[in-house]
């Protein structure tokens, strides 16, 4: 079976990539920003990259003849929309069917590419937020699907769920929506959830990254660094609070801060999420006590180590923050092909990714923290709480993975 893939949103190529090892060829990536299409240049000049960049524009504009293609020729269309609207961070208003809201036009952008290509899938992936809640994007993809279904006597129906990546062999807890649609539609019960290959038994931080060789390592800045060896591994700032178990020290109140604040890997678990954009007192760090290395952040995403970044160390930890774990993509890849050839329910040998991390052998002991640095001492006094479960220190609702403002 020849598998075609044509490519949303295609960022930093983790998507194209897993898809790639799934068995399928792209026929053209949709990318707006210069920097994630010289990345993509750099790493798969075969992949094209197509005109127009804006997947708003391609929608309007981009026919199946302009890649060699008829309509329902194409195999899959694949994509994450931005995931800015739809973040737990983010309050905004919901689009309703046929808005002109700009945070919903990407998302029509890419239901246009399916309304002209009408391919045999799609499969859709982003933070948890954009296919659960009342922010969701679900009615608005459902309600314009209906509309393609009416037009062209199709059967897309939506089904979607939150993973996490680590279950399919990604050395990283990050849960993630996928949403997948087939033209011809999906057994009356629904699709049946993607096995998966690696639970209760992932990949780990230390299996991703402890024999890379890193070109520059870097060190810990801001004001609370020196802070980092006083803190265990796969700790976070809790430990520093009346109730973290720490050496009866109390620097901070109880769960005031984000989560991520000060938060160490664990070299016998997968890795915390990777941020896009992190503040020097965010996690997750490396248990040598200072930020990821570029090369250690691609390890922690599932890239192979010849992927190049274009740009700068700042604009790197932005793609690779932004982009789909390549071994989630290839078990959905996995999962797409499968049912497309068969109706039988796919197993999480036949998901189980190629290009996942390979295991290493156990990871020595971790190294006990130690004690605060002298500067500190004196400011161990008693610090209150939070004042309720969800809300922070203002009152203000706070999520774990919520950067500090």
């Amino acid at each position: 079976m020849d598998k075609s893939v044509l490519s949303c949103f295609s960022g930093a190529g983790g998507m194209d990539l897993g898809l790639e090892a799934a068995g399928f060829t792209s026929v053209g990536c949709i990318e707006l920003e210069e920097l994630p299409r010289n990345t993509l240049i750099k790493n798969r000049p075969e992949w094209p990259i197509l005109e127009p960049h804006d997947v708003v524009a391609a929608g309007a504009t981009l026919r199946p003849q302009d890649l060699d293609l008829e309509p329902r020729e194409l195999t899959l269309l694949a994509g994450g929309p931005p995931c800015q609207p739809f973040s737990m961070a983010a309050q905004w208003q919901k689009p309703k069917p046929g808005t002109d809201d700009d945070r919903g036009k990407t998302v029509l952008g890419m239901l246009n590419l399916v309304d002209r290509f009408l391919p045999s899938a799609i499969l859709i992936e982003n933070v948890a937020g954009f296919l659960q809640g009342r922010n969701s994007a679900v009615e608005l993809i459902s309600h314009k699907l209906g509309q393609i279904n009416d037009k062209h006597q199709t059967s897309y129906r939506l089904e979607h769920w939150i993973l996490n990546a680590a279950d399919y062999g990604v050395p990283q807890n990050r849960r993630r929506a996928i949403g997948i649609a087939f033209r011809d539609g999906a057994p009356a019960e629904g699709l049946a959830r993607p096995a998966p290959s690696h639970s209760g038994n992932p990949v780990t931080a230390w299996d991703a990254i402890s024999d890379l060789t890193i070109a520059s390592v870097p060190r810990a800045e801001g004001g609370y660094a020196d802070l980092l060896p006083s803190i265990p591994e796969g700790g976070n700032y809790l430990h520093l609070t009346a109730r973290g178990g720490g050496p009866s020290v109390e620097l901070f109140g109880y769960r005031t801060r984000y989560w991520s604040f000060l938060l160490k890997l664990r070299r016998d678990a997968p890795a915390w999420t990777l941020p896009a954009s992190p503040g020097p007192s965010t996690g997750p760090f490396h248990w040598d006590n200072r930020p990821l290395a570029i090369e250690e952040r691609l390890a922690l995403q599932g890239f192979p180590s010849s992927w190049e970044l274009a740009g700068s160390p700042r604009d790197a930890v932005r793609l690779v923050g932004n982009a789909t774990p390549p071994p989630l993509a290839e078990a959905m890849g996995r999962y797409i092909s499968t049912t497309l050839l068969s109706s039988e329910v796919p197993t999480a040998e036949q998901l189980r990714p190629t290009i996942a991390v390979r295991r290493k052998e156990a990871p020595p002991n971790p190294i006990p923290p130690v004690a605060l640095p002298e500067r500190w001492k004196a400011r161990v006094y008693s610090r209150d709480a939070h004042p309720g479960a969800g809300a922070g220190p203002a009152g203000h609702p706070t999520e774990q993975n919520t950067r500090p403002s």
